[in-house]
């Protein structure tokens, strides 16, 4: 069994029984806390001793983050999301960044990553902003759309992140970077997903975060 007894995985879920099912087998041999927030009550979970079910108040995969995140009472946190492309392998990778680092990102492309749920339009997008981010803020991160992130429970929540939206895969890392906390990434595996689709519009989420990409760099600049 991995045993991480001061680490909760925060993991925003639509409500798709079948995904949830699947992710807690998967995770059932690691010692953690998990705390799922579900954007509906069209299913009855039971609370037990390390599993933690939430309605989400606001709409919003950023909503559901940032509500789960103020549920956290260990030290560290995790980003999962509940569609099975996240590895649960990684953690132990992830976790022992953690002794010099404030944040760990997961990157798609770095030696070693990879994704089987990328699309052509998708790794050109995160290639875009991931170049945004290095030149506007000095981000040393070349996967910044990517969630899979694990860090410092009280950090993140001074952070004080308010994205509801996809914005919130930008507005991580840059509120990061302005506050000097100290981060890294490592390379990730993105598997199949076990169910549902991709949720992201391209086109009108893309402009979203280009603007929220824009909006954090003329604050900073002025």
């Amino acid at each position: 069994m991995s045993n991480f007894p001061d680490l909760s995985l925060v993991i925003p879920a639509k409500e798709n029984k079948k995904n949830i099912d699947f992710i807690l087998k998967q995770l059932k041999s690691y010692n953690l806390k998990k705390i799922i927030i579900l954007d509906s009550k069209k299913f009855f979970y039971k609370n037990t001793k390390d599993t933690f079910y939430y309605i989400q108040k606001k709409r919003g995969y950023g909503s559901a983050i940032n509500e789960g995140i103020l549920k956290v009472k260990t030290k560290f946190f995790c980003i999962y999301n509940a569609d099975g492309s996240f590895s649960p392998e990684e953690l132990n990778k992830m976790y022992n960044n953690l002794k010099k680092n404030d944040f760990v990102f997961g990157s798609r492309y770095k030696k070693g990553g990879y994704s089987e749920d990328d699309t052509l339009i998708t790794k050109l997008g995160n290639f875009f902003f991931s170049k945004i981010g290095q030149f506007f803020f000095a981000l040393k991160l070349d996967d910044i759309l990517y969630t899979y992130v694990m860090g410092d429970t009280l950090k993140i929540k001074k952070l004080k992140l308010t994205s509801h939206d996809f914005c919130f895969c930008v507005e991580l890392p840059i509120k990061i970077k302005m506050k000097n906390y100290k981060y890294t990434s490592v390379p990730s595996y993105e598997r199949p997903r076990y169910s549902g689709v991709k949720k992201v519009n391209e086109i009108k989420d893309g402009f979203k975060i280009l603007f929220k990409m824009i909006y954090f760099f003329l604050k900073n600049k002025y």
